[in-house]
């Protein structure tokens, strides 16, 4: 088993700066995670983006989908901000025999108290599994793109 991780930014990769009171998109904290997992699987992290997916385009989105479309793998986890992760995923649909799922954190990583191993866990769980097609996992779920969204007020995700 092959997977291909693309990073792009969002709040799993957070720092807070204490004295700015603020958060930056830092450095991906995938590697991290599958290396603390043991995972005894093959795979290789392409940092694409590093941004708050708030700020994503629809250019992004057009260069995340045009890199999958050119890339010869056939299984992707794409970590991803949360508020505009399901637009994304809705833009990844029709890509052939490729299973996408998206995931992220609701809670930087590097937080003592992070969802973010246990989706990003969820995640290649899903991609491994899931028939070809686009898919978020988060909030200890599996979604299909296109039926699902971010409920702010409650912090999670859910079916449409």
């Amino acid at each position: 088993m092959f997977i291909r991780f693309i990073t792009t930014g969002g709040t799993i990769d957070k720092i807070y700066f204490d004295a700015l009171s603020q958060f930056e998109v830092g450095e991906s904290q995938v590697e991290h995670i599958l290396k603390e997992g043991l995972v005894q699987f093959d795979y290789e992290i392409v940092p694409l983006l590093q941004k708050d997916s708030l700020e994503m385009t629809d250019a992004d989105r057009a260069e995340l989908r045009g890199y999958i479309e050119r890339d010869d793998a056939s299984f992707y986890v794409i970590t991803h901000g949360t508020d505009t992760m399901a637009d994304t995923a809705e833009a990844l649909q029709g890509l052939g025999d490729k299973t996408i799922v998206l995931t992220g954190a609701l809670t930087p990583a590097r937080f003592r108290t992070t969802d973010a191993i246990f989706n990003v866990g969820m995640a290649v769980a899903a991609v491994q599994v899931s028939a070809p097609g686009v898919y978020i996992a988060m909030s200890g779920q599996v979604f299909a793109a296109g039926e699902v969204r971010k409920n702010r007020a409650a912090n999670r995700f859910e079916s449409l």
